[in-house]
């Protein structure tokens, strides 16, 4: 009898697949990350989410390796929107500055991912859950989007909406200031 070592490993269980991440580095989030997909649980807002054309988060960190500040852009009907959060971070959890804790918990999750980020929120005491790949390219590798769609059903979520990448990202906003009193002074 002859046993021979398979080199195939194994699916991952739902609970590695949403694991939070032990500890976050605030300077691997600094710069652009480009929304590639993304699940809400409470149906509305997922078909409000789906009329997205695209989107993007930009962290800068200041001194502190505990407070990071990130802007989010939004590109919806050729219009560009714009909103800043200044976020604590603890481990591989975070919460938004100024806001109420119980109402909102929010964790990065591990992705195998290498230029990836997965930030999970639970809203209203758990009531919804947001959960959104973001990565540096615009468009992953098709085995990258699966262990996503993988990791939200885990999570019972309805099945993600995926990012047109050829999409046009909206300008960062001090680029999109500049340019608009530009166009401002030729009137």
């Amino acid at each position: 009898m002859c046993l021979i070592s398979v080199n195939q490993s194994a699916p991952l269980t739902c609970e590695e697949l949403v694991q939070p991440l032990d500890q976050l580095d605030p300077r691997h989030l600094e710069g652009k990350w480009a929304l590639v997909a993304g699940s809400l649980s409470h149906l509305p807002y997922l078909e409000r989410f789906k009329q997205r054309d695209s989107a993007t988060v930009n962290f800068s960190s200041n001194t502190s390796e505990t407070t990071i500040f990130y802007t989010r852009s939004i590109r919806l009907d050729n219009k560009c929107q714009y909103s800043s959060y200044n976020i604590s971070l603890e481990g591989s959890s975070f919460t938004y500055d100024g806001t109420d804790k119980s109402n909102l918990t929010a964790n990065f999750v591990h992705t195998s991912c290498h230029d990836c980020m997965l930030m999970r929120m639970n809203v209203e005491s758990g009531k919804r859950q947001h959960f959104y790949l973001f990565s540096r390219r615009r468009e992953l590798e098709q085995k990258e989007i699966e262990e996503f769609r993988a990791q939200v059903e885990c999570l019972n979520m309805p099945p993600p909406a995926v990012m047109d990448p050829t999409k046009e990202l909206c300008p960062e906003e001090e680029k999109r200031e500049t340019e608009e009193k530009t166009e401002r002074q030729k009137n």
